[in-house]
């Protein structure tokens, strides 16, 4: 069973979804797609919550919650390397895709990035263009400029 919990944050609703002990999804707004989920707060989904508050106040620089994003074998790969990405700090789609040894797959990682199913958590937002410039983010660019700016503010904090 999927169970989900919507929590207001600085940035609006953020619904997270916790299935047989692992996060599995995290997604702005109150429109779930999912079937089979219910309503109802776990101790996982209630400390996914509080970390997540302690990131956006710039408390928290590492998330430390079982997750389960479900996808593809690239997928997965690829949201592994956004893992490695130090918090402050950005990679390009160029440089994610070399970390995962595949130099010519800059677009499919940009594909992957923006199927995540675990945003924030997972910290797809942390990817830019090669030339610097912000492109796609599921919340959309303003929040992950938001995002981005409270982590260089916080970084030494």
């Amino acid at each position: 069973m999927k169970n989900i919990v919507f929590y207001p944050t600085s940035l609006g609703s953020i619904g997270i979804v916790e299935k047989n002990g692992s996060i599995i999804e995290l997604f702005f707004g109150k429109e779930h797609k999912s079937i089979g989920c219910v309503e109802q707060e776990t101790p996982l989904l209630k400390e996914a919550a509080r970390q997540l508050e302690e990131y956006l106040e710039g408390k928290l620089k590492f998330f430390d919650l079982p997750l389960e994003p479900k996808g593809t074998d690239f997928q997965q790969t690829v949201w592994a390397a956004l893992l490695d990405i130090p918090y402050g700090e950005t990679r390009t789609y160029k440089q994610v895709a070399e970390a995962i040894g595949k130099p010519e797959a800059s677009r499919a990682v940009g594909i992957a990035n923006s199927k995540n199913p675990i945003l924030i958590i997972t910290p797809c937002h942390r990817v830019i263009g090669t030339d610097g410039k912000l492109v796609g983010y599921a919340a959309g660019l303003a929040v992950k400029e938001k995002l981005l700016k409270m982590e260089k503010n916080h970084v030494n904090g």
